[in-house]
């Protein structure tokens, strides 16, 4: 085999077709339906409708590519299935199929590139035909061991967000029960936001601290690099706690003005619902003097420690019920926000010592840090996916040279 060839030489390609309207369904009657991206998974697609009457099939074992907005990322095929419009099939031949669904995830730029429309990118059959797959002349055996390593760290990466959802739905389970039920085995009392613990008070928020407004910073100082970060909603997980914005980090190099400078563990709370589900998240800041206090957050100031634990208020920004409050009484059409006049408004249950509120927020923490494990798992396993798919498959690496960390299946 040459050293250089086509997508077309070594595999069938099948484009989709869309089927008739008339005969989707979401009750699961005839055969899932892949439209793009969106039906994809992190290695095989979900369906979330199906159809009667199918135009074009993919089968078991196909590559499912998707070749309309957005182009070029891939999915596995777990059988039979109907594929539109944004989907092409890619049944290896005379290739290693596992080798070659990670060849073309390591081409996924370029694919993306070739897509062309003035109002969404796609790549016809044509184009993808004629992709080069410049390491096709690698002798089977070794493409199979090549993706048999691939897939070994893919396998890992996805327990780890196996254990990631899992742990997340716990802390969900566990905060709403603790923060509502509390560790007492009390009898419930029936008040205006529900059922607590006899011993808690019902509380508005405002009775406990004050919420000190951000700065404007000036955009025209906004650098790629620099001693100080903006900290913005987007450094907030939806769920609560710090996000590290990575390659979207804005710093800022004007001069800032006095008191707009973080603390390492402020506790602050998203003001502005930069993307759904942020507003009246809380985060703690992570470091000293590196993070600078931008108007679309609020500093919680003027704690009154002697009732209500900063550890606790932390987990209580993050109940169902809050988010729910702030969400109500929030103004904005596209983007919502709120105030701190509002959001002091909202009435929470507060255990009556200090003691059981620390004891709750333990024991959450004890969750939020084994999804904080999972995480790193993954990160760093991803690190290791992108670095051997590029080693392996330029033959910068060799894959008796493998040595896989402790962890991986």
């Amino acid at each position: 085999m040459s050293a250089a060839v086509m997508l077309s030489d070594v595999a069938k390609l099948v484009m989709g077709q869309s089927p008739p309207s008339s005969s989707y369904n979401d009750i699961g009657d005839g055969l899932p339906f892949y439209q793009g991206k969106t039906d994809f998974g992190a290695t095989y697609p979900t369906p979330r409708i199906y159809c009667r009457e199918p135009k074009k099939l993919a089968e078991e074992g196909d590559i499912l590519m998707s070749v309309r907005a957005p182009v070029g990322a891939t999915n596995l095929c777990k059988g039979r299935s109907c594929i539109g419009r944004g989907i092409a099939a890619i049944r290896a031949n005379g290739i290693d199929r596992d080798f070659l669904y990670f060849y073309l995830k390591k081409i996924e730029t370029y694919i993306d590139s070739l897509g062309s429309g003035a109002i969404f990118k796609a790549i016809n059959k044509s184009q993808l035909a004629e992709l080069p797959i410049n390491e096709a002349g690698i002798p089977l055996p070794e493409q199979k061991k090549i993706a048999h390593i691939l897939s070994t760290v893919q396998r890992a990466i996805e327990a780890q967000e196996r254990i990631i959802q899992t742990t997340t739905e716990l802390k969900k389970a566990l905060m709403h029960k603790l923060l509502t039920e509390g560790l007492r085995n009390e009898p419930q009392k029936q008040t205006e936001i529900g059922p607590i613990p006899e011993s808690w008070e019902v509380a508005e928020l405002g009775e406990f601290f004050q919420i000190k407004h951000g700065f404007a910073f000036d955009g025209q100082f906004f650098e790629p690099t620099g001693k100080y970060i903006l900290m913005t909603p987007g450094h907030f997980h939806e769920e609560g706690g710090f996000r590290d914005q990575g390659e979207k980090t804005k710093y800022f190099t004007g001069e800032i003005p006095k008191d707009y400078i973080l603390a390492k563990d402020d506790l602050v709370v998203a003001m502005t619902e930069q993307k759904s589900g942020l507003l009246g998240s809380s985060a703690f800041v992570p470091e000293d003097r590196r993070y600078l206090h931008n108007q679309r957050l609020g500093l919680i100031v003027d704690l009154d420690g002697n009732r209500l634990s900063k550890r606790f208020l932390f987990n209580v920004f993050n109940l169902p019920h809050l988010r729910v409050e702030v969400a109500k009484t929030s103004t904005g059409s596209k983007v919502k926000h709120t105030s701190p006049t509002k959001l002091r408004a909202v009435k929470v249950g507060i255990p009556p010592t200090l003691e059981e509120q620390d004891e709750i927020a333990t024991a959450i923490s004890t969750t939020e840090r084994k999804i904080g494990v999972a995480t790193n798992k993954k990160t760093q396993l991803q690190d290791l996916f992108r670095t051997l798919l590029h080693e392996l498959m330029t033959a910068k690496m060799r894959v008796d040279g493998i040595d896989l960390p402790l962890g991986t299946p």
